[in-house]
């Protein structure tokens, strides 16, 4: 039985082709769907994560959604041990696993053979600090000098990313980069297809979607969730969305600003899903962009019984 991988960037129309591949493979009785994205882990992030309500999952089974509060940190070495289990029983139960999502690295956590390395405490914290006091500069340094294919690759922005990377080499006495061989199956038979869509019809959506999420009460549930913590969480208050509805409840921004924001960030975002994607030659490209669903499912089918 096939593991099946429906991934793309933000705004390709992931969810509507997974629903409707879900529902012509038996629906609810036959397919279970796992989601690999970070921030739909979350409780209470639903409007700023356009995370499908309950109601709209057609009884579809949908795992790996709202696992973590607010203040717990994200990590894809957790996400793997517990999204693989629910593979697993999907499996064991005779059903088909479908991953849907655009985070490539949990995507990759989830399907591929990755050696997440250990932690320590300790370092983590040195590292932490000296971030905290001298700025990024020192870090970059000693990532280009014990790593330096990690730091051509990485988000060097993306200081969480850039602590861990350092806290593993430290950890290991090894490069960063090798430790995480992608493209390399877990699962026996795995298949992979990537929706997309053309730049300008993307860009389009991604903007209609930030206005849509502003409207339908991100700053109202940006709120309540700051009543929680969400300003001091490491990993959910940096979220795209979230962080432009805090600036405006703190009177940094306004809400066109904002929207303009998310905008941006959300489009930067889509180009580093595209490039991590497209470097993967076992993913089946669907063309999204004329929102023709039925027609891409037909693709997949006819991909899946061809094999």
């Amino acid at each position: 039985m096939a593991v099946i991988g429906i991934v793309g960037p933000t705004a390709s129309g992931k969810t509507a082709l997974s629903l409707e591949l879900a529902e012509a493979l038996g629906g609810a009785d036959s397919v279970e769907i796992v989601s690999a994205d970070a921030m739909q882990l979350y409780r209470g992030m639903d409007v700023g994560t356009a995370k499908i309500p309950p109601a709209e999952r057609r009884g579809i089974v949908h795992r790996q959604i709202d696992m973590l509060d607010v203040l717990d940190e994200a990590s894809v070495a957790a996400y793997q041990r517990s999204a693989r289990a629910d593979v697993d029983a999907i499996l064991a139960a005779g059903k088909t696993p479908v991953a849907v999502g655009g985070s490539g690295l949990y995507v990759s956590g989830l399907l591929d053979r990755l050696d997440f390395p250990g932690r320590d405490r300790r370092i983590r914290a040195e590292l932490e600090s000296l971030l905290e006091k001298e700025g990024p500069g020192p870090l970059l340094e000693e990532l280009a000098r014990k790593d330096p294919q990690a730091y051509e690759a990485m988000d060097l922005a993306n200081t969480r990313r850039l602590v861990r990377a350092l806290e593993a080499i430290r950890v290991t006495g090894r490069p960063y980069t090798p430790r995480f061989p992608r493209h390399t199956a877990h699962y026996p038979n795995v298949r992979l297809f990537g929706a997309f869509r053309d730049s300008d019809v993307l860009n389009a959506a991604i903007d209609r979607r930030a206005k849509e999420m502003m409207t339908s009460g991100l700053v109202e549930e940006t709120r309540e969730l700051m009543g929680r913590g969400l300003a001091d969480s490491p990993t959910a208050g940096k979220a795209t969305g979230y962080a432009e509805a805090m600036a405006v409840i703190e009177g940094r921004m306004r809400i066109e600003e904002a929207v303009e924001s998310m905008c941006l960030a959300t489009r930067r975002l889509a180009k580093k899903q595209t490039k991590w994607f497209r470097a993967d030659p076992r993913i089946e490209w669907l063309d999204l962009s004329g929102g023709d669903v039925p027609r891409a499912v037909g693709e997949i089918l006819r991909a899946l019984e061809a094999t």
